[in-house]
């Protein structure tokens, strides 16, 4: 019975896919309104979305608040198409309106219109929709082959290096000026949410995703880009169901505390299979030594991940990695869960002193892997970076 069993620690990552798929971001916004070619006066309008529509030199935006904004282009308006990821206007080059098209993401700026909600514009900025999708499909390549990430084991501020455990790996992250941090709100995974961060934000026991260049013996990483959040490890029986509240209690295994999880529309919900979830037992119970390990490396791969990280070659003959298998079940409800069922949840806490959390990844059909594994025994890391609130639609 799972009461009786040992505590299964369960280290649940769902961060969210890490390429952003807006290209114009706050902070991309911030940039190039603090530039001086983007300096205007006080009293002028910005708005940055995707074009809707296109009627002559009127264009339907939708702004990334969900709004809908009629942008009227006036005469003598600069057009201007930047590089996707650049904030530097003096790279833009000159274009006509008649390359705007649906689709495209454009930051407008200019004088409130004659109609409610409506803006004139004196300049549009634009980044082409091809632009951004092979832009996008470049940067998850390069996730895919240079990135990896882990549990935050140690910060040294004063050297700019981590020590983070990949699996049963641990891997030195080096940091310079150039290296460019990024940081999960408190109750969000999606990379849109994420804010600019700093190295001293990060604490032990962190999540992190680092791409960068490996050392030639893998033990280092000299990151380029780092993107880490605080995020509870639940693992426990569902005590409590409030559908209409969206919320879950269950005890935690680990901290023998009663939570309330709050279920949102950004929460992944999946269910393990009773045959995957006795693989998975099978594979917790029967493990010793370097065993242990490769069953405790499963993750590290994700639609936005770098592949798994292997201390051995033992690994890569394991078990189908969870974590690829849990990004490929189908989503749940609340109506789909039951008191008494078994489950794991990452979740984040906006506030730290609260008993509530925000849930992110619930796994139910996990009883066989938590009753199966004793006090003390592997660690079961799950990284689906695919399913962070939004995941394929938002940011990776």
């Amino acid at each position: 019975m799972l009461k009786k069993s040992g505590i299964f620690q369960a280290a649940i990552w769902c961060a969210g896919l890490l390429l952003p798929v807006a290209a114009f971001s706050a902070g991309d916004l911030m940039a190039m309104a603090q530039s001086p070619a983007a300096v205007s006066s006080p009293a002028a309008v910005r708005q940055i979305g995707t074009v809707k529509t296109i009627a002559g030199s009127i264009l339907t935006l939708k702004t990334d608040a969900g709004q809908e904004v009629a942008v009227s282009v006036a005469d003598g308006a600069r057009v201007l198409q930047l590089a996707p990821g650049s904030t530097d206007l003096k790279t833009a080059q000159t274009i006509t309106l008649a390359n705007i098209a649906v689709g495209d993401r454009v930051l407008v700026s200019g004088k409130a219109g004659d109609t409610a909600g409506g803006l004139t514009a004196s300049r549009v900025i634009l980044m082409k929709s091809s632009d951004i999708a092979q832009k996008h499909e470049a940067e998850q390549a390069d996730w895919q082959k240079r990135g990896t990430g882990g549990i935050v084991n140690a910060v040294d501020a004063a050297s700019g290096t981590m020590t983070v455990s990949v699996g049963a790996k641990k891997l030195t992250v080096k940091t310079s000026s150039a290296t460019m941090f990024r940081r999960y709100a408190g109750d969000s995974v999606k990379f849109e949410d994420a804010k600019p961060g700093t190295l001293p934000q990060i604490q032990m026991g962190d999540q992190l995703r680092v791409r960068g260049a490996k050392s030639e013996d893998g033990s280092s990483i000299q990151a380029e880009e780092v993107v880490s959040g605080s995020f509870k490890n639940l693992a426990g029986l569902i005590a409590t169901i409030d559908a209409a509240k969206g919320t879950v209690t269950l005890k935690d295994l680990a901290t023998k505390k009663t939570v309330t999880v709050t279920l949102t529309a950004n929460s992944n919900l999946r269910a393990l299979p009773p045959q995957a979830a006795a693989r998975f037992a099978a594979r917790a119970k029967g493990a010793t030594g370097g065993e242990s390990q490769a069953a405790a490396q499963v993750g590290g791969q994700g639609s936005g991940g770098a592949g798994g990280e292997h201390a051995g070659g033992s690994e890569h003959s394991a078990v189908m990695d969870l974590s690829q298998m849990v990004s490929r079940l189908p989503n749940q409800t609340v109506a789909d869960l039951k008191v008494g069922d078994a489950v794991m949840i990452v979740a984040s806490q906006p506030d730290p002193t609260s008993s509530t959390v925000t849930c992110v990844t619930l796994l139910s059909g996990v009883e066989p892997i938590l009753a199966a594994t004793p006090s003390g025994g592997p660690v079961l890391t799950l990284s689906p970076w695919s399913l962070g609130g939004g995941a394929d639609s938002g940011a990776q």
